[in-house]
């Protein structure tokens, strides 16, 4: 068995393109998204409650995302994410074309999100699990750590392109990014060959089979953690720049804090990776995401210190971080690896999930009172919540149950 040093010496070069393949598919609009919204509502004369919806979007693409997961087991890593790569580029050249028809932005953003799905974690986790043992929570971190390094930074440059060139440029650079993020990755994912029956077998999945994993308690425990502590999404992806105005920071100031939130977002991953490597995988859960609701009650309190609300941003971030880790690494340790992929896709689509009732909130919450308070509350309250059902996944009535362990 290699050390725990001895993987990343064996392994660097698949894992560093792997997270940058992450850091610049789909998730990184997830840090972008709400750079545009000023932009595109001062053009378009949208209000900021119908812009709010963008994030609900994705709800309609979460019955594919485990037909995303599946395609990646059986297919692979490889021609999933060719897939993926080639239509990220095309997506962000067609907002580009945009009219002002609200529907025909949706519908760009349905479309584009859709073939998105395989360029996130279902496909570059499934890749570092087979290689990383000892070191897998460490890996995963490091991994999940590209999209928000590489979005700090393009988030100030997307920022600045939008207020120099406007906001067309911008979707032309994250096009440009897309791009490179396919070469610099796909070529270093191991092509995906059934050879041998045996070799057959481990992809295949009775619908026996599936049924029995949709009832497994753990499963149904972390996807109702990963739907609730992911309720609050929209907060960061498309409604903070508009937050932080509303409670009397200056829109310059509120760019800052985009930038600041992957920043914290990069810390909790690297903390709780290491973390996952030494403790159980629930004490990590409770301490890591229950962080946020300390952020959401600072922006609903009406601080307008700026100090005090870069904190808040800071904390969330840090939860967001913490919460990539938690799921995969739960989901790698407690389960068999052959349907990694799809259980994955699970997770991933509660968290798309949780973004998406998230996005229903928020709007209903500004439709009625013109304000986020009401949002941010309920954001500390499921925060919290779900964090104590991942927590749960540790009683001892769930110890032996799990599709075969990969301790």
């Amino acid at each position: 068995m290699r050390t725990y040093l001895g993987e990343f010496r064996v392994n660097w070069h698949v894992l560093l393109a792997c997270s940058l393949g992450l850091a610049l598919g789909s998730p990184l609009s997830h840090y972008t998204l709400s750079l545009f919204g000023p932009a595109l509502i001062a053009e378009f004369g949208w209000s900021k409650a119908d812009f709010a919806l963008i994030a609900s979007v994705p709800l309609l693409t979460l019955p594919l995302i485990p037909a995303a997961g599946r395609f990646v087991d059986r297919f692979g890593p490889r021609i999933a994410a060719s897939v993926g790569f080639a239509a990220l580029p095309i997506g962000f050249f067609a907002f580009t074309q945009m009219s002002g028809n609200l529907i025909e932005f949706f519908a760009i953003y349905l479309i584009q999100h859709v073939f998105g799905i395989l360029t996130t974690t279902m496909v570059f986790c499934r890749v570092v699990v087979e290689r990383f043992d000892a070191a897998r929570g460490l890996a995963l971190s490091l991994l999940m750590t590209g999209p928000p390094t590489i979005g700090a930074i393009a988030a100030k440059l997307v920022g600045d392109l939008i207020a120099l060139e406007g906001w067309r440029a911008g979707y032309m650079a994250m096009a440009a990014a897309a791009v490179i993020g396919g070469l610099m990755s796909v070529p270093f994912l191991r092509k995906h060959t059934v050879r041998t029956q045996e070799d057959r077998e481990a992809v295949r999945l009775p619908l026996r089979d599936f049924f029995h994993l949709l009832r497994n308690p753990v499963l149904l425990l972390i996807i109702g953690g990963m739907v609730l502590v992911n309720l609050p999404q929209a907060f960061a992806s498309s409604q903070l720049v508009l937050i932080a105005t509303e409670n009397g920071v200056s829109n310059a100031g509120a760019v800052w804090m985009v930038s600041l939130y992957p920043i914290g977002v990069i810390v909790g991953r690297f903390l709780s990776g290491l973390a996952l490597d030494r403790m159980p995988p629930h004490y990590v859960a409770i301490a890591a995401l229950g962080l946020p609701a300390i952020g959401y009650a600072l922006f609903a309190s009406h601080v307008t210190s700026y100090e005090i609300l870069a904190i808040g941003v800071a904390l969330i971030g840090l939860a967001q971080g913490a919460e990539g880790d938690i799921g995969a690494y739960l989901v790698s340790r407690r389960f068999s690896l052959k349907n990694y992929s799809l259980l994955l896709s699970m997770v991933t689509a509660s968290i798309g999930l949780g973004a998406a009732l998230g996005g229903l909130v928020v709007s209903a919450s500004l439709r009625m009172t013109g304000r986020y308070d009401a949002f941010l509350a309920i954001a500390a309250a499921t925060t919290l919540i779900g964090a104590f059902l991942i927590f749960a996944t540790s009683l001892r009535r769930f110890d032996h149950i799990g599709e075969g362990e990969n301790r």
